[in-house]
């Protein structure tokens, strides 16, 4: 819904041709209305069409979505929206992922809790993604909101087993516990103990990143006892023949996490085992299957069929395992895999699964040496885009690429909204053509009109970013390194892509010049990291100058030349510089 649909629809015509406003709707029957817009960047739209609607959808908005936990305060949000119930919410910046922020960085969420449980005692849910997350903030949790049922951490820190004990004691209502990705303290297994017998509500059970055993016998317990249980995802601990009862427990599962798969069964356990599996017959997602083996593989076949997400990117599947398996999964419309299934393994992608939609391909190993050879390469990447015609998303780690490839792979699926090509080695060439990349990424661009999320590599010179910056006008979000020749290149990006919101970039030779020129973008985009790159202190601190608005971070972790600026953080913020910037922040 845009703004302006909003306007013309408060308006008529009267007889004399004249625009004249509507009667005012109820404010109560305008409020429940606006409950049915669920998207927030529609409730955003609807509340700047006039002082009612902004009224409105202020009384009626129960979600909030926080893409920057900096970008706002609380004591702002709790102002703005005085009855949220649910709270989905960002911190550190992406590339905390691949460790360029430092630990004790920020993106505490204790601060936020202190101010929820004052204003907002009836929150029920809290989803939070590369958050620190303290014990004492989850104890706190679990006793100041009576009716809280939704949990979800994905790559947050802080915080251990005891913590997730205190969530199970106190949340009498949870419905949703999903740990995924996190740096957890595992304290031992008997966290699960601590949910009350009487307990039955939950619905979504995820802990598949806890590393240690846990008490079996407590969570065959839970599972049978919450008869709504629709996810359940496990660790590598989980034995087969414990994965069988659970699945006798819980047929009516929609989403599974196996656990080890490295297990020798007898035949009557491999029976039991495939008829629980086949008893599942609502389950559409499986993901886990740490270590499997070929004996074992067969007991998934029949919950195969219905499968539209099969998440491999744990189990070190060769392409004649993968072979066997996609052919019984018809309906499959998400993949991922690692590149131990090499080039052979997508072929069986591509002729056994034409509805796929997603495809992500992750690198067994991150180090991998070129010459070693094993890994997938570009003959698989065009294997898929000649049988799966529908791919809109690709994240595809390779050793080696073409342009010519890439060329063929967005003319046979022109209709990527995200495609990430992640060419191992820094500054690799066309292997057959030794030229740059440009051509390819020059191609994903000028065909792929409805591209929302692009991540670069490979050698690449200015040219790259003129076609992206000329073409790519949907994009949304563009991940750079190791490319690049001239700070024009990322002068093209900023002056071509008005819908860019994240720009993320390291080890690119993009200085002041570069930096200074996204001066009339930033305030409408998200984010901007810039690290290993050739910004100086002073062209921060020009930017901050400019730009009072946007909160500069420069991250120093050393005392190296006292000019650079080694990691750069830019972000807009109505809540102005944050309070708790570790020493090795600066603030400009």
């Amino acid at each position: 819904m845009h703004t302006k649909k909003c306007k013309e629809s408060i308006k008529k015509t009267n007889e004399n041709g004249e625009k004249t406003r509507l009667s005012t709707f109820p404010h109560e029957v305008l409020e429940r209305i606006l409950g049915f817009v669920k998207s927030h960047k529609d409730r955003s739209s609807v509340s700047l069409v006039c002082k009612d609607w902004y009224s409105a959808e202020r009384w009626s908005r129960t979600h909030v979505f926080i893409g920057n936990c900096y970008s706002v305060s609380p004591e702002i949000l709790i102002r703005r929206f005085p009855k949220i119930r649910s709270v989905t919410m960002k911190g550190k910046p992406r590339f905390s992922d691949f460790n360029l922020v430092p630990e004790n960085w920020g993106a505490d969420i204790h601060y936020w809790l202190l101010h929820f449980a004052s204003a907002y005692p009836f929150l029920e849910e809290l989803r939070l993604k590369r958050m620190t997350v303290t014990d004492e903030s989850l104890e706190f949790l679990a006793r100041s909101f009576p009716n809280f049922k939704a949990l979800s951490l994905v790559s947050c820190d802080g915080f251990s087993t005891d913590g997730l004990a205190r969530i199970a004691s106190h949340c009498r209502n949870l419905i949703e516990l999903d740990i995924q990705e996190n740096g957890i303290d595992d304290r031992g297994g008997s966290w699960l103990s601590y949910f009350p017998e009487n307990f039955t509500s939950l619905e979504t059970l995820n802990f598949a990143n806890v590393s240690k055993e846990v008490k079996f016998d407590s969570l065959e317990r839970l599972v049978a006892r919450c008869k709504s249980l629709k996810v359940l995802k496990v660790n590598k601990n989980v034995t087969l023949e414990q994965l069988q009862r659970l699945l006798v427990k819980a047929p009516q599962l929609m989403e599974l996490g196996t656990g080890s798969f490295l297990q020798e069964l007898t035949n009557p356990q491999f029976a039991e085992l495939e008829n629980a599996f086949n008893n599942c017959k609502n389950l559409h997602t499986l993901s886990g299957l740490w270590e499997v083996t070929s004996p074992c593989l067969p007991a998934l076949y029949p919950a195969c069929t219905n499968l539209t997400f099969l998440n491999l990117s744990y189990a070190a599947l060769q392409s004649t395992e993968l072979g066997k398996l996609l052919p019984r999964c018809p309906n499959l419309r998400r993949l991922w895999v690692l590149d131990t299934v090499e080039d052979k393994g997508l072929e069986a992608v591509a002729s056994s699964c034409h509805l796929l939609e997603e495809l992500r391909v992750f690198p067994e190993n991150y180090d991998f040496d070129i010459a070693d050879g094993g890994g997938v390469t570009e003959a698989g990447f065009v294997s898929i885009s000649q049988g799966c015609r529908n791919l809109r998303y690709i994240l595809y780690f390779c050793r080696r690429m073409t342009n010519a490839a890439v060329e063929t792979v967005v003319r046979n699926c022109p209709d990527f909204t995200h495609f990430r090509l992640c060419i191992m080695i820094p500054h690799q060439r066309d292997y057959m053509t030794n030229e740059p990349m440009d051509d390819a990424f020059g191609a994903v661009v000028k065909t792929c009109n409805k591209l929302q999320r692009l991540a670069v590599s490979g050698l690449l010179t200015d040219r790259t970013f003129e076609y992206i910056g000329k073409y790519a006008k949907n994009l949304e979000t563009l991940s750079v390194a190791f490319a690049g020749s001239t700070d024009q290149g990322m002068q093209y990006v900023l002056e071509g892509c008005p819908k860019l919101r994240k720009l993320e970039i390291r080890d690119c030779p993009f200085g002041n010049a570069a930096l200074l020129s996204g001066l009339e973008r930033y305030e409408s985009m998200r984010s901007l990291w810039m690290s290993s790159c050739q910004v100086t202190m002073n062209g921060c601190r020009l930017l901050a100058m400019e730009m009072p608005r946007l909160n500069v971070e420069v991250i120093k972790e050393d005392e190296g030349d006292a000019s650079d600026a080694e990691k750069v953080y830019v972000y807009r913020s109505v809540a102005g510089p944050r309070r708790d910037a570790p020493h090795f922040v600066m603030t400009l």
